[in-house]
Protein backbone atom coordinates (compact mmCIF):
# COMPACT_ATOMS: atom_id res chain seq x y z
CA UNK A 1 0.00 0.00 0.00
CA UNK A 2 1.36 3.43 -0.92
CA UNK A 3 2.31 5.96 1.75
CA UNK A 4 -0.42 8.26 0.43
CA UNK A 5 -3.12 5.77 1.41
CA UNK A 6 -1.71 5.61 4.93
CA UNK A 7 -2.12 9.36 5.36
CA UNK A 8 1.34 10.88 4.96
CA UNK A 9 2.21 14.12 3.16
CA UNK A 10 0.68 17.53 2.49
CA UNK A 11 -2.02 16.06 0.24
CA UNK A 12 -2.96 13.18 2.52
CA UNK A 13 -6.67 12.48 2.10
CA UNK A 14 -6.80 13.74 -1.51
CA UNK A 15 -7.83 11.05 -4.01
CA UNK A 16 -6.79 11.38 -7.66
CA UNK A 17 -7.98 9.30 -10.60
CA UNK A 18 -5.21 9.18 -13.19
CA UNK A 19 -6.22 8.19 -16.70
CA UNK A 20 -2.88 8.53 -18.39
CA UNK A 21 -0.59 7.17 -21.05
CA UNK A 22 3.16 7.66 -21.35
CA UNK A 23 5.05 10.71 -20.02
CA UNK A 24 2.10 13.01 -19.18
CA UNK A 25 1.43 10.66 -16.28
CA UNK A 26 4.04 12.78 -14.52
CA UNK A 27 1.30 15.30 -13.67
CA UNK A 28 -0.27 12.91 -11.20
CA UNK A 29 3.15 11.75 -9.99
CA UNK A 30 3.76 15.28 -8.69
CA UNK A 31 0.65 14.83 -6.56
CA UNK A 32 1.98 11.48 -5.36
CA UNK A 33 5.11 13.25 -4.16
CA UNK A 34 2.94 15.44 -1.93
CA UNK A 35 1.09 12.46 -0.49
CA UNK A 36 -2.06 12.22 -2.60
CA UNK A 37 -3.68 8.84 -3.17
CA UNK A 38 -3.40 8.31 -6.93
CA UNK A 39 -5.28 5.50 -8.66
CA UNK A 40 -4.01 4.88 -12.17
CA UNK A 41 -6.89 3.57 -14.25
CA UNK A 42 -5.66 1.37 -17.08
CA UNK A 43 -7.18 -0.60 -19.92
CA UNK A 44 -6.68 -4.37 -19.68
CA UNK A 45 -3.70 -4.04 -22.05
CA UNK A 46 -2.04 -1.56 -19.67
CA UNK A 47 -0.03 1.59 -20.30
CA UNK A 48 2.69 0.71 -22.81
CA UNK A 49 5.01 3.25 -21.17
CA UNK A 50 6.41 0.17 -19.43
CA UNK A 51 8.18 -0.67 -22.70
CA UNK A 52 9.09 2.84 -23.86
CA UNK A 53 12.46 4.61 -23.99
CA UNK A 54 15.62 3.64 -22.16
CA UNK A 55 17.06 2.50 -19.84
CA UNK A 56 15.11 -0.70 -19.15
CA UNK A 57 15.36 -1.77 -15.52
CA UNK A 58 14.73 -5.45 -14.91
CA UNK A 59 12.39 -5.53 -17.91
CA UNK A 60 10.56 -2.28 -17.15
CA UNK A 61 11.31 1.22 -18.42
CA UNK A 62 12.75 3.87 -16.14
CA UNK A 63 10.05 6.21 -17.44
CA UNK A 64 7.30 3.98 -16.05
CA UNK A 65 9.15 3.51 -12.78
CA UNK A 66 9.43 7.31 -12.50
CA UNK A 67 6.15 8.77 -13.74
CA UNK A 68 3.95 6.08 -12.18
CA UNK A 69 5.74 5.59 -8.89
CA UNK A 70 3.55 5.58 -5.81
CA UNK A 71 0.36 4.94 -7.80
CA UNK A 72 -2.11 2.09 -7.55
CA UNK A 73 -3.17 0.36 -10.77
CA UNK A 74 -6.84 -0.40 -11.30
CA UNK A 75 -7.85 -2.05 -14.57
CA UNK A 76 -11.16 -0.83 -15.98
CA UNK A 77 -12.37 -1.54 -19.49
CA UNK A 78 -14.26 1.65 -20.28
CA UNK A 79 -15.69 0.03 -23.40
CA UNK A 80 -17.97 -1.98 -21.13
CA UNK A 81 -21.01 -0.57 -19.30
CA UNK A 82 -19.74 -2.18 -16.11
CA UNK A 83 -16.44 -0.33 -16.39
CA UNK A 84 -18.28 2.96 -16.93
CA UNK A 85 -20.40 2.28 -13.85
CA UNK A 86 -17.34 1.66 -11.68
CA UNK A 87 -15.62 4.82 -12.91
CA UNK A 88 -18.77 6.81 -12.16
CA UNK A 89 -18.74 5.59 -8.57
CA UNK A 90 -15.05 6.37 -8.24
CA UNK A 91 -15.52 9.93 -9.52
CA UNK A 92 -18.15 10.49 -6.83
CA UNK A 93 -15.59 9.52 -4.19
CA UNK A 94 -12.57 11.39 -5.60
CA UNK A 95 -11.19 14.91 -5.64
CA UNK A 96 -9.26 15.09 -8.91
CA UNK A 97 -9.36 13.51 -12.35
CA UNK A 98 -6.32 13.67 -14.62
CA UNK A 99 -6.87 12.92 -18.30
CA UNK A 100 -3.38 12.50 -19.73
CA UNK A 101 -3.91 11.37 -23.30
CA UNK A 102 -5.44 12.73 -26.50
CA UNK A 103 -8.06 15.44 -25.90
CA UNK A 104 -11.64 14.29 -25.47
CA UNK A 105 -10.96 10.75 -24.25
CA UNK A 106 -13.48 10.93 -21.40
CA UNK A 107 -15.93 13.03 -23.42
CA UNK A 108 -16.24 10.16 -25.89
CA UNK A 109 -17.18 7.85 -23.03
CA UNK A 110 -19.93 10.12 -21.76
CA UNK A 111 -17.97 11.93 -19.07
CA UNK A 112 -18.48 15.45 -20.35
CA UNK A 113 -17.95 18.52 -18.20
CA UNK A 114 -21.66 18.59 -17.41
CA UNK A 115 -21.73 14.89 -16.52
CA UNK A 116 -18.71 15.21 -14.23
CA UNK A 117 -20.31 18.16 -12.42
CA UNK A 118 -23.49 16.13 -12.04
CA UNK A 119 -21.58 13.22 -10.46
CA UNK A 120 -19.35 15.38 -8.26
CA UNK A 121 -19.79 19.19 -8.28
CA UNK A 122 -16.44 19.70 -6.51
CA UNK A 123 -14.38 17.52 -8.84
CA UNK A 124 -11.20 19.07 -10.24
CA UNK A 125 -10.62 17.88 -13.79
CA UNK A 126 -7.39 18.58 -15.63
CA UNK A 127 -6.53 17.28 -19.09
CA UNK A 128 -2.96 17.33 -20.34
CA UNK A 129 -2.15 16.59 -23.96
CA UNK A 130 0.41 17.34 -26.63
CA UNK A 131 -0.99 20.39 -28.41
CA UNK A 132 -4.07 21.05 -26.29
CA UNK A 133 -7.81 20.81 -26.84
CA UNK A 134 -7.98 23.57 -29.48
CA UNK A 135 -6.04 24.73 -32.50
CA UNK A 136 -5.12 23.15 -35.85
CA UNK A 137 -2.62 20.72 -34.26
CA UNK A 138 -5.10 19.41 -31.69
CA UNK A 139 -5.35 15.87 -33.05
CA UNK A 140 -1.81 15.42 -34.33
CA UNK A 141 -0.03 12.42 -32.79
CA UNK A 142 3.35 13.41 -31.37
CA UNK A 143 5.99 12.69 -28.77
CA UNK A 144 7.73 14.94 -26.26
CA UNK A 145 10.48 16.38 -28.43
CA UNK A 146 7.85 17.70 -30.87
CA UNK A 147 6.58 20.14 -28.27
CA UNK A 148 10.06 21.58 -27.80
CA UNK A 149 10.78 21.88 -31.54
CA UNK A 150 7.41 23.58 -32.02
CA UNK A 151 8.19 26.03 -29.23
CA UNK A 152 11.61 26.86 -30.67
CA UNK A 153 13.55 25.20 -27.85
CA UNK A 154 15.71 22.84 -29.91
CA UNK A 155 18.13 24.05 -32.55
CA UNK A 156 18.99 21.47 -35.24
CA UNK A 157 22.70 20.72 -35.55
CA UNK A 158 24.67 19.34 -38.48
CA UNK A 159 27.03 16.41 -37.96
CA UNK A 160 30.30 15.81 -39.79
CA UNK A 161 28.47 13.76 -42.46
CA UNK A 162 26.00 16.52 -43.21
CA UNK A 163 23.04 14.92 -41.41
CA UNK A 164 20.78 17.01 -39.24
CA UNK A 165 20.74 15.80 -35.62
CA UNK A 166 19.00 16.62 -32.36
CA UNK A 167 21.33 18.13 -29.74
CA UNK A 168 21.80 16.67 -26.27
CA UNK A 169 19.73 18.85 -23.97
CA UNK A 170 16.95 18.65 -21.42
CA UNK A 171 13.36 18.19 -22.55
CA UNK A 172 11.10 21.04 -21.54
CA UNK A 173 7.48 20.44 -22.53
CA UNK A 174 7.17 16.97 -21.03
CA UNK A 175 8.63 18.25 -17.76
CA UNK A 176 7.08 21.72 -17.54
CA UNK A 177 3.62 20.64 -18.76
CA UNK A 178 2.96 18.20 -15.90
CA UNK A 179 4.51 20.61 -13.38
CA UNK A 180 2.33 23.52 -14.54
CA UNK A 181 -0.70 21.22 -14.59
CA UNK A 182 -0.05 20.05 -11.04
CA UNK A 183 0.25 23.65 -9.89
CA UNK A 184 -3.14 24.42 -11.47
CA UNK A 185 -4.69 21.35 -9.85
CA UNK A 186 -3.49 22.46 -6.43
CA UNK A 187 -4.96 25.93 -6.94
CA UNK A 188 -8.28 24.43 -8.03
CA UNK A 189 -8.25 22.08 -5.04
CA UNK A 190 -7.95 25.03 -2.69
CA UNK A 191 -11.03 26.63 -4.25
CA UNK A 192 -12.93 23.35 -4.28
CA UNK A 193 -12.24 22.79 -0.59
CA UNK A 194 -13.20 26.38 0.21
CA UNK A 195 -16.29 26.85 -1.96
CA UNK A 196 -17.32 23.41 -3.18
CA UNK A 197 -16.87 24.54 -6.76
CA UNK A 198 -14.77 22.26 -8.96
CA UNK A 199 -12.86 23.14 -12.11
CA UNK A 200 -12.50 21.89 -15.68
CA UNK A 201 -9.04 22.68 -17.07
CA UNK A 202 -6.65 21.63 -19.80
CA UNK A 203 -3.01 22.28 -20.51
CA UNK A 204 -0.76 21.45 -23.45
CA UNK A 205 2.84 20.32 -23.21
CA UNK A 206 3.60 22.47 -26.25
CA UNK A 207 2.13 25.52 -24.50
CA UNK A 208 4.26 24.76 -21.46
CA UNK A 209 7.43 24.51 -23.56
CA UNK A 210 6.75 27.96 -25.03
CA UNK A 211 5.71 29.52 -21.71
CA UNK A 212 8.83 28.14 -20.04
CA UNK A 213 10.81 30.29 -22.48
CA UNK A 214 8.74 33.44 -21.89
CA UNK A 215 11.83 35.62 -21.54
CA UNK A 216 13.10 35.10 -25.07
CA UNK A 217 9.65 35.01 -26.65
CA UNK A 218 8.54 38.22 -24.91
CA UNK A 219 11.84 39.89 -25.81
CA UNK A 220 11.31 39.18 -29.50
CA UNK A 221 7.80 40.55 -29.17
CA UNK A 222 9.09 43.64 -27.35
CA UNK A 223 11.63 44.23 -30.13
CA UNK A 224 8.73 44.68 -32.54
CA UNK A 225 8.24 48.09 -30.92
CA UNK A 226 10.16 51.19 -31.91
CA UNK A 227 13.82 51.22 -30.81
CA UNK A 228 13.24 54.46 -28.91
CA UNK A 229 10.64 52.68 -26.81
CA UNK A 230 12.40 49.32 -26.27
CA UNK A 231 16.17 49.59 -25.87
CA UNK A 232 19.07 47.63 -24.43
CA UNK A 233 20.81 48.21 -21.06
CA UNK A 234 22.62 51.41 -20.19
CA UNK A 235 25.81 49.37 -19.87
CA UNK A 236 25.41 48.41 -23.57
CA UNK A 237 24.83 52.02 -24.61
CA UNK A 238 21.17 51.08 -25.00
CA UNK A 239 22.02 48.73 -27.88
CA UNK A 240 19.62 45.81 -28.13
CA UNK A 241 21.07 42.37 -27.50
CA UNK A 242 19.87 39.04 -28.82
CA UNK A 243 17.19 37.63 -26.48
CA UNK A 244 18.11 35.38 -23.56
CA UNK A 245 21.37 33.49 -23.57
CA UNK A 246 21.87 34.48 -27.20
CA UNK A 247 22.82 37.87 -25.86
CA UNK A 248 25.51 36.32 -23.68
CA UNK A 249 27.77 35.13 -26.52
CA UNK A 250 29.96 38.23 -26.41
CA UNK A 251 29.91 38.44 -22.62
CA UNK A 252 33.24 38.63 -20.79
CA UNK A 253 32.48 39.41 -17.15
CA UNK A 254 29.53 37.01 -17.45
CA UNK A 255 30.92 34.00 -19.23
CA UNK A 256 32.19 30.42 -18.89
CA UNK A 257 35.91 29.88 -18.42
CA UNK A 258 38.18 26.88 -18.20
CA UNK A 259 39.45 26.08 -14.73
CA UNK A 260 42.46 23.88 -14.04
CA UNK A 261 40.24 20.78 -14.02
CA UNK A 262 36.96 21.72 -15.72
CA UNK A 263 34.92 24.87 -16.22
CA UNK A 264 33.40 27.62 -14.11
CA UNK A 265 30.80 30.29 -14.75
CA UNK A 266 31.92 33.83 -13.93
CA UNK A 267 29.02 36.25 -13.28
CA UNK A 268 30.47 39.58 -12.16
CA UNK A 269 27.89 41.71 -13.94
CA UNK A 270 27.50 43.99 -10.89
CA UNK A 271 30.34 46.41 -10.35
CA UNK A 272 30.68 45.41 -6.68
CA UNK A 273 31.24 41.72 -7.50
CA UNK A 274 33.74 42.66 -10.22
CA UNK A 275 35.68 44.83 -7.79
CA UNK A 276 35.68 42.09 -5.14
CA UNK A 277 37.07 39.64 -7.68
CA UNK A 278 39.89 41.95 -8.69
CA UNK A 279 40.77 42.84 -5.09
CA UNK A 280 40.75 39.16 -4.10
CA UNK A 281 43.25 38.44 -6.86
CA UNK A 282 45.44 41.36 -5.90
CA UNK A 283 44.69 42.76 -9.37
CA UNK A 284 43.23 46.15 -8.54
CA UNK A 285 44.83 47.27 -11.79
CA UNK A 286 42.23 45.25 -13.70
CA UNK A 287 39.43 47.08 -11.95
CA UNK A 288 41.05 50.45 -12.54
CA UNK A 289 41.55 49.63 -16.23
CA UNK A 290 38.07 48.17 -16.79
CA UNK A 291 35.76 49.54 -14.06
CA UNK A 292 32.54 49.18 -16.06
CA UNK A 293 29.00 50.25 -15.15
CA UNK A 294 27.26 49.70 -11.83
CA UNK A 295 24.81 47.05 -13.02
CA UNK A 296 24.39 44.54 -15.86
CA UNK A 297 27.83 45.14 -17.35
CA UNK A 298 29.23 42.04 -19.05
CA UNK A 299 32.12 43.86 -20.76
CA UNK A 300 30.71 42.68 -24.07
CA UNK A 301 33.24 42.12 -26.79
CA UNK A 302 36.24 43.12 -24.65
CA UNK A 303 38.59 40.50 -26.11
CA UNK A 304 41.58 41.93 -24.27
CA UNK A 305 39.93 41.42 -20.87
CA UNK A 306 38.60 38.04 -21.94
CA UNK A 307 42.11 36.81 -22.71
CA UNK A 308 43.36 37.98 -19.32
CA UNK A 309 40.48 36.26 -17.52
CA UNK A 310 41.00 33.08 -19.53
CA UNK A 311 44.58 32.83 -18.27
CA UNK A 312 43.58 33.71 -14.70
CA UNK A 313 40.85 31.08 -14.42
CA UNK A 314 43.18 28.33 -15.65
CA UNK A 315 45.34 28.80 -12.55
CA UNK A 316 42.89 27.26 -10.03
CA UNK A 317 40.68 24.19 -9.86
CA UNK A 318 36.93 24.55 -9.79
CA UNK A 319 36.83 23.79 -6.05
CA UNK A 320 39.50 26.43 -5.43
CA UNK A 321 37.51 29.01 -7.40
CA UNK A 322 34.38 28.27 -5.37
CA UNK A 323 36.36 28.76 -2.16
CA UNK A 324 37.71 32.01 -3.59
CA UNK A 325 34.17 33.19 -4.39
CA UNK A 326 33.05 32.49 -0.84
CA UNK A 327 36.05 34.23 0.70
CA UNK A 328 35.86 37.38 -1.42
CA UNK A 329 32.10 37.61 -2.03
CA UNK A 330 32.13 37.34 -5.79
CA UNK A 331 30.11 35.35 -8.29
CA UNK A 332 31.56 32.07 -9.54
CA UNK A 333 29.63 28.84 -10.11
CA UNK A 334 30.34 25.25 -11.03
CA UNK A 335 29.67 24.00 -14.56
CA UNK A 336 28.38 20.43 -14.26
CA UNK A 337 26.88 17.85 -16.59
CA UNK A 338 23.90 15.60 -15.79
CA UNK A 339 26.48 12.91 -15.10
CA UNK A 340 28.74 14.92 -12.78
CA UNK A 341 26.13 16.93 -10.88
CA UNK A 342 25.10 13.93 -8.77
CA UNK A 343 28.54 13.96 -7.14
CA UNK A 344 28.51 17.70 -6.49
CA UNK A 345 28.48 18.42 -2.72
CA UNK A 346 25.62 20.91 -3.09
CA UNK A 347 23.55 18.29 -4.93
CA UNK A 348 24.40 15.67 -2.32
CA UNK A 349 23.28 18.03 0.46
CA UNK A 350 20.00 19.00 -1.19
CA UNK A 351 18.71 15.84 -2.87
CA UNK A 352 17.49 12.54 -1.49
CA UNK A 353 17.45 9.33 -3.53
CA UNK A 354 14.98 6.51 -3.22
CA UNK A 355 16.43 2.99 -3.06
CA UNK A 356 16.19 0.11 -5.51
CA UNK A 357 14.01 -1.70 -2.97
CA UNK A 358 11.61 1.24 -2.74
CA UNK A 359 11.11 2.22 -6.38
CA UNK A 360 12.89 -0.40 -8.49
CA UNK A 361 15.85 1.87 -9.22
CA UNK A 362 17.29 4.96 -7.53
CA UNK A 363 15.12 8.01 -8.21
CA UNK A 364 15.25 11.61 -7.05
CA UNK A 365 12.76 12.71 -4.43
CA UNK A 366 10.91 15.98 -4.95
CA UNK A 367 13.32 18.73 -3.81
CA UNK A 368 11.11 20.35 -1.19
CA UNK A 369 12.24 20.75 2.41
CA UNK A 370 9.57 21.20 5.09
CA UNK A 371 10.63 21.93 8.64
CA UNK A 372 9.68 19.17 11.01
CA UNK A 373 8.25 16.88 8.31
CA UNK A 374 9.58 13.99 6.26
CA UNK A 375 8.32 13.62 2.71
CA UNK A 376 6.48 10.37 1.96
CA UNK A 377 8.57 7.88 0.00
CA UNK A 378 6.62 6.65 -3.04
CA UNK A 379 6.23 2.97 -3.68
CA UNK A 380 7.34 1.23 -6.85
CA UNK A 381 5.31 1.84 -10.00
CA UNK A 382 2.59 -0.81 -10.30
CA UNK A 383 2.13 -3.72 -12.63
CA UNK A 384 -1.05 -3.69 -14.71
CA UNK A 385 -4.06 -4.12 -12.42
CA UNK A 386 -1.90 -4.80 -9.38
CA UNK A 387 -4.31 -3.02 -7.03
CA UNK A 388 -7.64 -3.63 -8.75
CA UNK A 389 -9.16 -5.78 -6.04
CA UNK A 390 -7.81 -3.66 -3.19
CA UNK A 391 -9.10 -0.37 -4.69
CA UNK A 392 -12.55 -1.79 -5.43
CA UNK A 393 -12.87 -3.11 -1.89
CA UNK A 394 -11.30 -0.18 -0.02
CA UNK A 395 -12.74 2.74 -1.97
CA UNK A 396 -16.07 1.40 -3.22
CA UNK A 397 -16.76 -1.33 -0.67
CA UNK A 398 -17.27 -4.08 -3.25
CA UNK A 399 -17.36 -7.64 -2.00
CA UNK A 400 -15.82 -10.68 -3.66
CA UNK A 401 -19.02 -11.53 -5.51
CA UNK A 402 -19.30 -8.05 -7.07
CA UNK A 403 -15.65 -8.15 -8.15
CA UNK A 404 -16.11 -11.63 -9.63
CA UNK A 405 -19.08 -10.31 -11.66
CA UNK A 406 -16.94 -7.46 -13.00
CA UNK A 407 -14.23 -9.91 -14.01
CA UNK A 408 -16.72 -12.12 -15.79
CA UNK A 409 -17.93 -9.07 -17.73
CA UNK A 410 -14.34 -8.20 -18.71
CA UNK A 411 -14.55 -4.87 -16.90
CA UNK A 412 -11.52 -5.53 -14.70
CA UNK A 413 -8.76 -8.05 -14.15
Amino acid sequence: MSSSVTGQGLLAGVRVLDLSLLGPAALASHLVDFGAEVIKIEAPSGDYVREMTWPIVDGVSLMHLRVNRGKESLVLDLKTPEGIEVLTELIAKSDVIIEAMRPGFLDKRGFTKERLEEINPAIVFCAISGYGATGPYRDLPAHGIAFDTWAGQIKPILDEDGFVRMPDQANIGIIAGPAFGAMAVLAALVRARTTGKGAHMEIAQSDAAAYFDWYRIETYRAYQHDENFVTGNKSDNLERRAPGLGGMWEGVRYQMYESADGHVLFMASENAFWKNFCVGLGREDLYEQFPGSKYADHARGNVELQGILRDIFRTKTTVEWLAFAGEFNTTIATVNTPETVIDDPQFIDRFQWTTVEQTGIEQLMFPLHIDGEVAPVPTQAPTVGQHSEDVLKRVLGYDDARIATLREAGATL
